[in-house]
């Protein structure tokens, strides 16, 4: 999947699930202190993102390293590369 619909698609999660204004999600935005989710809203946003790109990430130690909004891109990003490979 091209970059610029996984990001189009992971922002439609937060613009739907959240309530998000498309100004706020940038880059570089910090998931927890600039977009002020906590820990019951990364389970939701977990569903919302298995459910967008049709993949299982709840098990995924890697989910942990997430902070800004950029790096949730790569990580689904990464998820498609691995899932082309297999």
């Amino acid at each position: 999947m091209q970059r610029d619909r996984i990001i189009e698609l992971v922002n439609e999660v937060f613009l739907e699930d959240f309530e998000m204004e498309p100004n706020q999600l940038v880059p570089e935005v910090h998931l927890f202190t600039e977009l002020g989710l906590d820990s019951l809203d990364v389970v939701d946003l977990v569903v919302a993102l298995q459910k967008k790109f049709d993949v299982s990430i709840r098990d995924d130690e890697r989910i942990r390293d997430i902070r800004t909004l950029n790096d949730l891109y790569d990580f689904i990003e990464t998820l498609g590369t691995e899932m082309d490979s297999e």
